[in-house]
C-alpha cells in the first residue's frame, strides 16, 4: 500500500511532483526565502499591510505605501503579480518586499502584491482569473469608496501600472488584454513592465498542460503565444517595458513578445531591454548587484516617466 502511495505519476524538475495518492511535493525554491509580516519598514518609512480581497476564494493582497506627506497627495499605483511557475513565491515574502520597497523608495508609488492562488493545487487559469478579480477589486475604489481607506486616500487611479517577473509577467501581460477587451471603468492602465516573461515555446509544455487542464500546452492556447489571441491589438495601456536577460533560457520568448507586440496593430509605444552577462530573475535573487540597481533605474524611469 505505502509503495503505491508513494509512487510518481507526474515529475516536472525543477518545480514540482505528483504521488499516485495526488499528493504535491515542491522541489526547493532556488532563492532562499521566507515570509515576512507586514508593518512599517523603519529604513524606508514604507509601511505594508494585508488585505482579503475575496473571502470566498481567500484572494489576498499586501499593499504598500511609501511615507504620506499631506493629505491630498495622489500617487501612482502599481499592481505586482510575483513569479515563481505559477507555484510558488508570494507577495508576503522577504524577496519581495526587498523588491518592492526599492521600487517605491525610488518611485514613491503605491504598489499591490496580490497573492493569487497556486497550481497545481489550485488549477490554472485560476491564477489568472484571481489577478483579474484583484483588478476589478481595486477600480472598485476610483470613486474614492472602496472597502481600502489607502486605495481611496492616496491612489491615483489615472496613473496605473501593472508588473511582473517570469509568470508574473505572463499575468501582467494576460490582464492587461483582458482589461482592455472587456473594458474596465474607474482606473486608467498607463504601462505594464513585462521582465523576463515566461510564455509558450514551439513545443508543447506539459507542465503547463498538467497545471491548466484546459490548455494544449502549445501555442494555440493564446495565454502561452500571444501571437494568437484575438485580442492582443486592444491591450488596455500606452506603453510596455520588455525586459529580457542574456543567458536567460526564456530570453528568446521575451524577444517574440516584444516583435509579436509590435506588430499586432496595437496603438501603444513597447520598448525592449536586455540585460548582458545575467540570468533569469537576477534582479530577485541578488538585488543590490550592479545590474539589478540598472534594472531597477529602469523600471522607475518607466513609472515615472509617463
Amino acid at each position: 500500500m505505502a509503495s503505491s502511495t508513494n509512487e510518481l505519476t507526474h515529475d516536472f524538475p525543477p518545480f514540482f511532483k505528483v504521488f499516485k495518492d495526488g499528493h504535491v511535493e515542491r522541489y526547493p525554491f532556488p532563492i532562499p526565502n521566507h515570509h515576512v509580516p507586514a508593518g512599517l519598514d523603519p529604513n524606508t518609512g514604507i509601511q505594508s499591510k494585508d488585505v482579503v480581497i475575496s473571502p470566498e476564494t481567500g484572494l489576498s493582497a499586501r499593499i504598500f505605501i511609501p511615507k504620506i506627506n499631506g493629505p491630498d497627495q495622489k500617487l501612482p499605483l502599481l499592481i505586482y503579480y510575483h513569479g515563481g511557475g505559477f507555484i510558488a513565491g508570494s507577495p508576503f515574502d522577504a524577496v519581495a518586499k526587498k523588491y518592492i520597497t526599492s521600487l517605491i523608495s525610488q518611485a514613491n508609488m503605491i504598489v499591490v502584491a496580490v497573492d493569487y492562488r497556486l497550481a497545481p493545487e489550485h488549477p490554472l487559469p485560476i491564477a489568472y482569473d484571481d489577478s483579474l478579480a484583484a483588478l476589478q477589486w481595486i477600480a472598485t475604489h476610483s470613486n474614492n469608496q472602496g472597502p481600502e481607506p489607502w486605495l481611496n486616500e492616496y491612489a491615483d487611479f489615472g496613473r496605473v501600472f501593472l508588473a511582473g517577473e517570469s509568470a508574473g509577467a505572463n499575468i501582467s501581460h494576460y490582464v492587461a488584454v483582458r482589461a482592455g477587451a472587456t473594458g474596465l471603468a474607474g482606473l486608467k492602465i498607463v504601462g505594464v513592465l513585462i521582465v523576463h516573461p515566461f510564455f509558450g515555446g514551439k513545443e508543447c509544455d506539459e507542465m503547463y498542460k498538467y497545471m491548466c487542464p484546459t490548455s494544449s500546452g502549445c501555442d494555440d492556447d493564446p495565454k502561452l503565444n500571444p501571437a494568437v489571441d484575438p485580442d492582443l491589438s486592444r491591450m488596455g495601456c500606452a506603453k510596455v517595458l520588455v525586459c529580457v536577460a542574456e543567458k536567460d533560457w526564456l530570453k528568446d520568448r521575451g524577444v517574440a513578445y516584444y516583435e509579436t507586440l509590435g506588430k499586432s496593430g496595437w496603438g501603444g509605444s513597447v520598448e525592449f531591454f536586455e540585460t548582458k552577462g545575467e540570468d533569469h530573475a537576477f534582479h530577485m535573487a541578488n538585488a543590490d548587484s550592479e545590474n539589478s540597481m540598472v534594472l531597477l533605474k529602469k523600471f522607475v524611469d518607466f513609472i515615472i516617466g509617463d
